[in-house]
């Protein structure tokens, strides 16, 4: 996956897990799965920079 392209995906999760923790609070279980989801292409972009 290209750099860029996850740069752009994780700002898009974030602001998307953001929104859904300000409406349902942060440990509704929709948050949790976004949080785990931006998780994991933070793990994927920082293995690209090694």
């Amino acid at each position: 996956m290209c750099k860029n392209y996850l740069k752009v995906e994780i700002e898009i999760k974030r602001k998307v897990m953001y929104k859904k923790a300000k409406d349902l609070g942060f440990t509704h279980p929709h948050v949790v799965h976004c949080s785990q989801e931006l998780d994991v292409l933070l793990n994927k972009y920082s293995s690209q920079l090694f």
